[in-house]
């Protein structure tokens, strides 16, 4: 999958998030098929997210990063991400392991935004870019 259809699902899946967001804490914790979902669906747009960012990390010729934590801080580093976001965006990448059904709900606010604002980064730089990236 190339990066643009890699951020393309991460756009989708977001949207999938979103109603799951405004519900109240009550409210998603009465429902089991409400949390899976949140947890799978930000499971997936993690996992992409750390696809495109190795894919352009080692497309810019700098050595792949050597875990998913280090993916985001990498295209800080290169100039893809502006630093605060890459900064954000690296915690997130172990969000859903382990945590229990508080912390994931807490967490899908800042992971919506953070992860929009990666698929809008990511674009403007891939069609800035004077080498295809995807």
């Amino acid at each position: 999958m190339t990066a643009e259809r890699k951020l393309a699902h991460i756009a989708e899946t977001l949207e999938a998030l979103r109603p799951l967001a405004l519900l109240s804490f009550p409210e998603y914790a009465a429902n089991l098929y409400q949390r899976k979902a949140a947890e799978r669906l930000l499971q997936v747009a993690i996992e992409a997210a750390v696809d495109v960012s190795t894919h352009l990390v080692v497309g810019l010729g700098r050595p792949a990063p050597v875990d998913a934590y280090g993916s985001g801080l990498a295209l800080g580093t290169a100039g893809v991400l502006e630093r605060d976001l890459a900064a954000r965006l690296a915690p997130a990448t172990g969000l859903v392991q382990g945590l229990d059904d508080r912390k994931v709900y807490e967490a899908l606010a800042e992971a919506l935004d953070t992860l929009t604002e990666f698929v809008v980064q990511v674009e403007r730089f891939v069609g800035a870019a004077p080498t295809p990236l995807n």
